[in-house]
């Protein structure tokens, strides 16, 4: 008996160090699937206050000049800015996914570097442009 309990803590000791549950564990693949159900999350949540306000020009054409106008301060420029990363970030991401689904997943992982890198150097040609629109008013 003694035994027995000196294996199944041995036993015990190994499982409890394997990972357990899931796949990805951190890496490259769970962070792009995250990162593109946020930007998912946050577009379309901005299509409906796009809807919104767009429908509120029948009910009062005054309220929408005034949610309008309200559209353009500082803040709402850099709440653009962050619109644009997630539009950019999620359609190369939905770019690899597809070539992830008909070519070969085996290079899943460079293809999320490629999307970052594209990702970065497109921001990087945006967002000086852009933010000198809307700081220049």
């Amino acid at each position: 008996m003694p035994e027995q309990a000196a294996t199944l803590t041995s036993q015990q000791k190994t499982t409890s160090l394997r990972p357990a549950g899931t796949l990805y564990r951190g890496r490259e693949g769970m962070w792009s699937w995250v990162l593109h159900r946020i930007t998912g999350v946050a577009i379309f949540f901005f299509l409906l206050v796009h809807i919104l306000d767009t429908a509120l020009v029948r009910v009062s054409p005054e309220a929408y000049n005034a949610v309008i106008s309200s559209y353009q301060t500082p803040i709402m420029g850099l709440g653009e800015t962050a619109l644009v990363g997630a539009i950019v970030f999620h359609a190369f991401n939905g770019i690899r996914i597809i070539l992830i689904d008909f070519w070969n997943a085996k290079y899943q992982k460079a293809m999320f570097y490629v999307v970052v890198a594209l990702w970065v150097a497109t921001m990087l040609a945006f967002v000086p442009r852009h933010l000198i629109n809307v700081f220049s008013h």
